[in-house]
């Protein structure tokens, strides 16, 4: 079948063979501190193989292929950062993120997309027992501790979009809280708040050191246990369901918004943040590619579009929801209330 530009190729499906290359390549720059160095001005083959400890030749192999690919440049024989690298994988820079590389490539995601053939034939994750929804599965230490640096960006957006800061007295539920950062980040805006995080508890650990350093361990405390099964009362009034629906199948999530509904105060809020598709599930690209790692990775998850988490929400009793953009993120939230 010919392509857009009228003549079959095979690059976009020699691309696709092979995209694996860029992701290890970019992952050994990280791994290497590669980007972090040419970042303080170490851009020589000779320079980078010193201070990255590796083979000379390596280096140059590496670093001409990240050129490729557009993360570095290059001129005569010295490697300078691209925009996005300076700004995403040098450790120097306030929007680094290189960390999330250990989870994204990481041994889990890796052998559930080994193995997707068989995923797609019966529907779901191929991994053992439920996947990653495994009780105490330590792939959520492995996020809570690769993704903080996301997180922690993230959650700054989303406390300025809740205008908690003007919230006054406000008793928070953080479910599947991870790092805990989106809990902390509204304690940080609201000195009245306090924060109930739901987790395993080796995940809890990460969280709460990461109240600890932010100095709001008085207002923060953990309930360990799984978000599904643990009673975590009422009273509640704002509960965050952060990157969490799409891990479930939709019965499951009306049952966790039905216990969601219940823990609520009357004119409470619920948020759910996360990848929301268009209603075609083919657009924004990010957004809808995040299902086939639902179908890998779990038993029954996906991406909802905001039609579908709409009608969840409602199931469970919530009275109205809306959609809100998270900009610059591709992120968005959705926000119900009870």
């Amino acid at each position: 079948m010919a392509d857009e530009r009228g003549a079959p190729s095979p690059e976009r499906v020699i691309d696709a063979f092979q995209a694996f290359h860029r992701t290890a390549a970019v992952k050994a720059g990280v791994e290497l501190d590669l980007f972090t160095a040419i970042g303080e001005g170490v851009d020589t083959t000779p320079a980078l193989s010193t201070r990255c400890r590796a083979a000379e030749r390596g280096i140059r192999v590496l670093c001409d292929y990240l050129v490729v690919l557009g993360f570095l440049r290059k001129e005569s024989d010295r490697y300078a950062l691209s925009v996005d690298a300076a700004s995403f994988l040098d450790r120097n820079s306030p929007a680094y993120f290189g960390s999330a590389v250990n989870y994204f490539a990481g041994e889990l995601n890796q052998g559930a997309f080994a193995s997707l053939t068989a995923a797609v034939r019966r529907g779901g994750t191929a991994l053992p027992g439920d996947g990653v929804l495994a009780p105490e599965h330590p792939v959520w230490v492995e996020f809570a501790r690769a993704m903080a640096p996301i997180g922690a960006f993230l959650s700054t957006l989303l406390a300025n979009l809740l205008s908690v800061r003007t919230g006054g007295r406000m008793k928070v539920l953080d479910l599947a809280a991870g790092h805990g950062l989106y809990g902390i980040a509204l304690l940080r805006e609201n000195p009245l708040a306090e924060v109930v995080a739901v987790d395993w508890p080796n995940v809890l650990a990460v969280a709460q050191r990461n109240a600890e350093r932010a100095g709001v361990a008085d207002r923060f405390r953990t309930m360990p246990g799984s978000a599904l099964a643990t009673e975590f009362g009422e009273g509640y009034d704002l509960v965050l369901l952060v990157h969490f629906l799409p891990d479930l199948d939709p019965a499951t999530c009306v049952r966790l918004l039905n216990k969601v509904h219940a823990a609520l105060v009357p004119g409470g809020r619920a948020v759910a943040l996360g990848l929301v598709p268009n209603e075609d599930r083919i657009s924004p690209p990010i957004a809808a590619a995040f299902s086939l790692v639902a179908l890998a990775t779990t038993g029954g998850g996906d991406s909802y579009p905001f039609s579908e988490l709409d009608r969840m929400f409602r199931s469970a009793g919530f009275e109205r929801t809306e959609l809100q953009a998270l900009p610059p993120s591709p992120e968005h939230a959705v926000i119900a209330y009870r």
